[in-house]
């Protein structure tokens, strides 16, 4: 258990979060959230005992053992993969060191050696040690590092591959406690997908924090909302949270209403939430919990969501895009092999797969930013697209205008600096914010200008390479109900779960050896059988 009592922040005159109390308990994954800036991952740097509070104080039961996942992913550089992950275990593995330096005295090992030896495989046996490597290797498996990788050096491996092994090493020994910093970030779908099982199925403590707003919905017990510079426990998942931050800013604004009609409201607000949790794994507890909630226990959020809303200028007709036989080869490797397909009125298409750069040519190469080596394709004439690239930094280097300038250029019916304010406002540049320089811009911010210049376009197709990178969850589910309610054609991909499943009514699976092409949701086609049996023969 870890148990946080009275714990402060402040820099200097800022107070990051105060007087903060909470119980971390067993068989229970806390999902901690809050706005940027809110002080999310330094929470977890006082959890873990890396940074020190101004006041207040973080106690673990005696004897049990908390594991981080690392975020620099440099730092084992000189050591084998498997005995990377074995490292999470500190004792285990000083003791496994300290026992083989022994051994490797050979016929020089004095009496107290073996002894001290003795003492060592007695500790190490305790520790399950002689089934470490089996455990790290099955860890590996499961998050996809092959075995050929199993005993190269860190410094051998490509980046998400060494995100994989830091986050093996962290699950490693079964820790009582565990810390997870955005463990999903640059991991496959496969890989995610075995991590929520794996953490559906852990026993002990979990706190994480994460912007896949499915990856919290599919493990959290709980929700720790940092605000206001408190944190306010809340029991079930995201979605629970944020529909009763919805439903408690609605029940403010009516306080006109009666008591016993907020109450009623409250009540089939329970319910609901209440079915859907008793079908998780995790919540055998969390319906009785979510029963006894009453009207005083859910407070509205301080969080400022976006307004993110695409309207086409016209109706696109039924020609809309013929792709064929498209090959592209990049540094020496054929990432695109004969790609061919039709997009249809109405699609909002998803596009999937293992290597993220071959989407990226692909969209490129459809934006006429890259050229095909094979290949050709053709736009409808009704079509007029709108496009956000995965690396917008051409947008923003070196432009020392400031919003109001940069968004103007991007108007071309009302560049007016009341329109263009109102229009940055919408998007939660107020104020003197509007005077920034764009060049300044922090990486969400510049996705909000970005995703501004889409909405001004008018286009009625709109092709987005994994627009949720730099995005809180507020403007991830602005962004997500945006492009839910586009009349036009989407052409998409993104690592956000929630968003596929609830905006594609397509999936085009990139593969090395062609697509796969199917109209059903991203939970039907993951859960396929047969689809998968197909996805496997073209890799």
């Amino acid at each position: 258990m870890l148990q946080v009592t009275n714990v402060s922040l402040q820099f200097s005159t800022r107070k990051l979060f105060e007087e903060v109390n909470i119980k971390f308990t067993p068989g229970n994954c806390y999902g901690l959230i809050g706005a940027n800036g809110a002080g999310k991952s330094t929470l977890l740097k006082i959890f873990s005992g890396e940074l020190e509070p101004t006041t207040g104080e973080v106690s673990i039961t005696p004897g049990e053992r908390l594991a981080v996942l690392k975020q620099n992913h440099f730092e084992y550089e000189q050591f084998p993969v498997l005995e990377t992950v074995i490292m999470g275990h500190k004792r285990l593995y000083d003791v496994k060191m300290e026992k083989d330096a022994i051994y490797a005295k050979g016929e020089h090992m004095t009496d107290e050696d073996g002894m001290r030896a003795a003492e060592l495989e007695g500790e190490f046996l305790e520790m399950n040690g002689w089934e470490a490597e089996s455990e790290a290797a099955i860890l590996l498996k499961g998050l996809g590092i092959s075995e050929a990788l199993h005993t190269k050096y860190m410094a051998d491996l490509a980046g998400p591959e060494k995100v994989k092994v830091l986050l093996a090493q962290a699950l490693f020994g079964n820790p009582d406690i565990l810390l997870l910093d955005e463990p999903t970030n640059n991991l496959d779908i496969r890989a995610v997908q075995w991590l929520e099982n794996f953490l559906l199925n852990f026993e002990n403590t979990v706190i994480v924090v994460s912007h896949d707003r499915h990856f919290l919905n599919k493990v959290c017990t709980h929700m720790c909302d940092l605000d206001y510079g408190k944190v306010q426990l809340y029991v079930g998942n995201y979605d629970f949270w944020y529909e009763s931050s919805q439903l408690a800013q609605r029940l403010m604004s009516e306080s006109n209403k009666k008591k016993e009609e907020k109450i009623k409201e409250l009540q089939n607000f329970i319910a609901r939430f209440s079915a859907n949790a008793s079908k998780s794994k995790q919540a055998t507890s969390r319906k009785k919990l979510l029963e006894k909630i009453t009207l005083d226990d859910i407070k509205p959020s301080s969080r400022r969501y976006p307004f993110v809303g695409f309207t086409p200028e016209r109706e696109v007709g039924n020609d809309l895009l013929t792709v064929e036989d498209i090959s592209k080869t990049i540094d020496g490797e054929k990432v695109l092999n004969q790609v061919r397909f039709i997009v249809n009125k109405g699609d909002k298409i998803a596009f999937v797969g293992r290597n993220d750069l071959a989407i990226t040519a692909l969209f490129k190469i459809l934006m006429e930013e890259m050229e095909p080596d094979t290949g050709t394709f053709k736009w409808g004439v009704t079509t007029s697209r709108a496009y956000f690239p995965k690396d917008n930094s051409a947008f923003f280097d070196d432009c020392e205008e400031n919003l109001v300038n940069w968004l103007r250029q991007f108007s071309p019916k009302d560049d007016s600096e009341s329109f263009l304010r109102g229009f940055l406002g919408r998007m939660l540049f107020s104020g003197e914010e509007v005077n920034k320089k764009a060049s300044v811009l922090s990486g969400g911010e510049k996705v909000r200008c970005m995703l501004s210049r889409m909405m001004l376009s008018g286009a009625n197709v709109l092709l987005f390479d994994d627009p949720t990178n730099h995005l809180d969850l507020e403007s991830i589910t602005a962004l997500n109900e945006g492009m839910k309610n586009f009349k036009g054609t989407i052409l998409f991909t993104s690592h956000d779960h929630e968003m596929i499943q609830t905006v594609a009514n397509r999936i085009i699976e990139i593969t090395p050896n062609g697509i796969i092409d199917k109209m059903t949701t991203y939970d039907e086609y993951l859960e396929s059988e047969e689809i998968q049996k197909q996805v496997e023969a073209m890799y």
